[in-house]
């Protein structure tokens, strides 16, 4: 009976000794805090879901790069998807990004119209998204931001530019306009701003609009179109090689709303042995081969869209991360180029 009791009073200083343990050991932790670097909250990247539209042009290929860039300098993992130039594309990978639960959604949407539903599900599964380069027609409430270019200050700088090149002519200034991807934000922008400055002056005139899809493929089908055409009226059946013309009207302006149109509007008028020295052509975007383009005298006036987002998109990631409210819209630094300036002066453009 002794032993036994004896053998409970052991086990009952034993658990005595354990509690008075447990009770120093948590009072001597219980200020201290997990380090960081050790928490799984801590660990994990932020996850950024990108579709871009494709890759038609150096100006997009910079675009793409640029993000990169940006995204490995920030510690931002990129889940990235190329539409291809395609709708659908788009809307499958946005919904991805939804599946696999993203932090934050971007992208380059190709048209305006047609994304209500998908941004409802992103925005229903508490995802934010970004809109980059190109806007949208679409409830606001449905994303957080547009991050890109001023599509009506570029096609204002374009037209400000030929009003004070042909300031002393008389007469009307027939101009044929490139256009971009129909239905896209951008196209409808740098009309409408180019537009808006030329109708202050009523000898400026836009004889045809053509939608080259952003493509040098397409500007070079509508430059060979352009100069076939003149052979209908031509008095000896052969094109009319003193400039461009359109239903026999002479073309004194081409505005391009990009690069690559352009680009493939110069590659027939050499090919075809067209004389253009007086023919002004005006570009958008300020790829290294336009600039290269107007250094030789084949181009007067080039507007700058500054591909390089990247900085200031993973910026607009991490406030939304961090529950901050983004600005409704952020435009990209950009500028022009023009015949009349230092060409020592420039930098390389990288893309």
């Amino acid at each position: 009976m002794k032993a036994k009791i004896k053998k409970i009073q052991f086990l009952s200083s034993i658990i005595f000794l354990a509690t008075v343990a447990f009770l120093l050991i948590f009072i001597l932790t219980k200020d201290k805090k997990p380090t960081p670097a050790k928490t799984e909250e801590h660990s994990e990247k932020l996850i950024l879901g990108f579709s871009q539209i494709g890759s038609e042009s150096a100006w997009r290929t910079r675009n793409t790069q640029s993000i990169f860039e940006a995204a490995a300098e920030n510690d931002i993992q990129i889940l990235f998807d190329d539409a291809q130039q395609k709708q659908e594309n788009q809307l499958k990978a946005i919904r991805s990004f939804i599946v696999y639960q993203v932090d934050v959604i971007a992208f380059v949407p190709i048209v305006e119209d047609g994304w209500d539903n998908v941004l409802q599900e992103a925005k229903d599964a508490g995802i934010p998204v970004i809109l980059v380069d190109r806007q949208i027609n679409a409830d606001p409430s449905l994303y957080a931001g547009f991050l890109g270019e001023d599509g009506l200050e570029e096609g204002r700088r374009a037209a400000r530019f030929l009003l004070n090149k042909c300031r002393n002519r008389k007469g009307t200034i027939s101009i044929y306009e490139m256009s971009g991807t129909e239905n896209s934000s951008v196209v409808r922008d740098r009309a409408k701003g180019f537009r808006e400055v030329i109708s202050t002056d009523p000898k400026f005139k836009i004889i045809h609009s053509e939608d080259g899809d952003f493509l040098r493929s397409r500007g070079k089908e509508i430059g060979e179109k352009l100069i076939e055409n003149s052979r209908e009226y031509s008095s000896n059946g052969r094109f009319k090689s003193d400039g461009l013309y359109f239903e026999n009207q002479k073309i004194d302006a081409v505005y391009s709303h990009n690069d690559s149109m352009t680009l493939g509007l110069l590659d027939s008028i050499e090919n075809y042995g067209v004389n253009t020295r007086n023919t002004i052509i005006i570009s958008v975007d300020a790829e290294q081969k336009s600039i290269d383009a107007l250094t030789a005298g084949k181009l007067n006036c080039v507007v700058e869209c500054n591909p390089n987002l990247g900085p200031m998109l993973m910026h607009l990631v991490k406030q939304i991360a961090e529950g901050k409210t983004i600005p409704r819209i952020t435009y990209n630094n950009e500028t022009f180029f023009t015949e009349d300036d230092d060409f020592s002066q420039y930098e390389p453009r990288g893309y």
